[in-house]
């Protein structure tokens, strides 16, 4: 489990599915048995003492209406696509639940930055330009191979790494199927492997809580 603080005050937390139960009972001891409330994003918890918990849905769960099914939809297995994608780099899989069954890994060099001036400076940055295209075209054809197949057993697409460079690979048009599951999660990954991709599972998985205390006595 992980927190970060959140724009606007309180905290995310990432809470693995199987544990979201024991995070909301031990919510629930240190503020109060709270009222749950359905929202877009999932369910709203409201403590006695002013205390707030957002419990946001990972991609592809169904909506709920209290706790149990909640968890009930976050824990069950589903097939998710994954997308990684980076400049120099693209990692495209298929998860079913927290086993990858389709991966694969594609890496471009990129050229660097330099700091050379000047027309020797433009002929770099073009020359690193059309590198990057190139990288993320190979990226277009592996997500076109891999996960078109597959897109009408997908809950949800998950991305993550560039947004950039994201986005650059869904804009293909036959990517378009795809690009409607696409979640709003992006995740946060370094260049793309195999180790990174298996690893993206869980936080594709994870339920993002935003939690807020309450505020304190005057």
């Amino acid at each position: 489990m992980s927190s970060r603080p959140a724009a606007g005050g309180g905290r995310w937390v990432e809470v693995d599915p199987g544990r979201v139960a024991r995070w909301v009972e031990g919510f629930a001891g240190r503020h109060g048995p709270p009222t749950v409330t359905t929202e877009a994003y999932g369910l709203l918890l409201a403590a006695p003492d002013g205390a707030t918990a957002e419990l946001h849905a990972p991609p592809g769960a169904p909506a709920a209406a209290d706790v149990p099914a909640f968890v009930a939809g976050a824990t069950a297995p589903r097939r998710l696509g994954l997308l990684l994608a980076r400049k120099g780099g693209v990692a495209v899989g298929i998860a079913e639940g927290a086993d990858l069954v389709v991966s694969k890994v594609d890496t471009r060099y990129v050229q660097g930055r330099t700091a050379a001036g000047g027309w020797s400076q433009q002929r770099f940055a073009r020359r690193r330009d059309n590198q990057t295209k190139a990288a993320l075209g190979d990226a277009a054809e592996l997500a076109v191979r891999l996960l078109m197949p597959q897109v009408t057993t997908l809950a949800a697409l998950v991305c993550g790494g560039d947004r950039r460079a994201v986005d650059t690979v869904l804009a293909d048009r036959r990517l378009a199927p795809l690009a409607t599951l696409r979640a709003d999660r992006l995740l946060d990954v370094p260049e793309p492997r195999h180790a990174v991709l298996v690893g993206a599972i869980a936080a594709a998985r994870a339920v993002h809580v935003l939690v807020r205390e309450p505020a304190p006595p005057r």
